[in-house]
């Protein structure tokens, strides 16, 4: 089968992207709505943009069955989380101080706290992460602390990892190729049998206007699961005009490096109706304010890449 290949000029330069950094942008941005099977390149340098495959995937149920719940609540996903909004349920019990833009600070025992967080969003590594330091603790290259503690369910759960490796390598084999070579220098802070080393998970989480820093070479695989019924959730690479109706069972392989975001995912009253109907899975204090959790729908999204920094553990 021949798959299409699109050729789209950047038509928001990177000075105009950055000034929107973490914002939330809408489908009024997109030019170019994809659902379908294609390889996406700039007409100008014909660099590789993204390539989508509609309707792939046979393992998701594998992987709702074992990682539905490992995505948990983080304030340190920078600008991807958005603009700090002192009304909402989280941070209206909280005084800020030193808020700007998706970072701000708030008062501990009357002090500024000693870091400046994010918007509380459900968003998790799992696999492998390099050595970080933070509130002056130094945590060695490692197998994330979520990971270690499911154990089971992430190893249960690998024949979807694997399944989205193999369509890597089979739609981008030269990029593929290229990972894995990385990948196999560091064989103990990989995942085994693939080019990636980690898998950030995100339920219910719209992401705002932000670049991926870490990933080697720029590249993920995207993929969702899915629970109940939602509209909206575009992945959206507003230089390009690009929105991409990414839905379970679909892979989304693009490079990251480029500005992207989500559009807003919503219901409608049908599909409240719907939603209602079914069994509860996740329960959680709405009071706690973690942004889109609280809903019976769930948008679970896998970002699988290989990280940069582990080649130095």
């Amino acid at each position: 089968m021949t798959i299409k290949k699109i050729y789209l000029p950047q038509i928001i330069n990177e000075q105009e992207l950055k000034s929107v950094k973490g914002q939330f942008l809408d489908s009024g941005w997109v030019h170019h709505f994809i659902n379908y099977d294609c390889d996406v390149y700039d007409s100008s340098t014909r660099k590789f943009i993204c390539s989508f495959r509609k309707n792939r995937l046979k393992k998701s149920q594998v992987a709702w069955e074992n990682y539905k719940h490992l995505s948990v609540a983080a304030r340190g996903r920078g600008a991807a989380a958005g603009p700090i909004d002192p009304t909402s349920d989280y941070w209206k019990k909280r005084t800020l101080v030193k808020t700007k833009g998706f970072r701000t600070s708030y008062l501990v025992k009357g002090k500024p706290s000693k870091m400046s967080v994010n918007n509380q969003v459900a968003s998790t590594p799992i696999g492998f992460y390099e050595a970080t330091k933070a509130l002056g603790i130094d945590k060695p290259c490692r197998l994330t602390y979520h990971t270690s503690q499911a154990l089971k369910e992430y190893e249960a759960g690998k024949p979807y990892i694997h399944e989205l490796d193999r369509w890597y390598n089979k739609i981008r084999p030269l990029e593929y190729k290229i990972q894995l070579d990385r990948a196999n220098i560091k064989k103990d802070f990989k995942i085994d049998h693939t080019a990636f080393s980690t898998i950030t998970m995100n339920r219910n989480f719209r992401t705002a206007l932000h670049q991926d820093a870490g990933d080697y070479g720029h590249i993920a695989c995207l993929s969702v699961l899915e629970y109940g019924h939602y509209s909206g959730g575009l992945f959206l690479l507003p230089g390009y005009g690009i929105g991409i109706d990414l839905r379970q069972d679909d892979i989304l392989i693009a490079n990251v490096g480029n500005y992207h975001c989500n559009s807003e995912i919503y219901t409608t009253k049908e599909q409240d109706i719907y939603n209602e109907s079914l069994p509860i899975v996740f329960k959680g204090n709405p009071n706690v304010g973690t942004i889109g959790v609280y809903e019976k729908y769930a948008r679970i999204s896998f970002v699988s890449y290989l990280r940069n920094k582990l080649i130095d553990c």
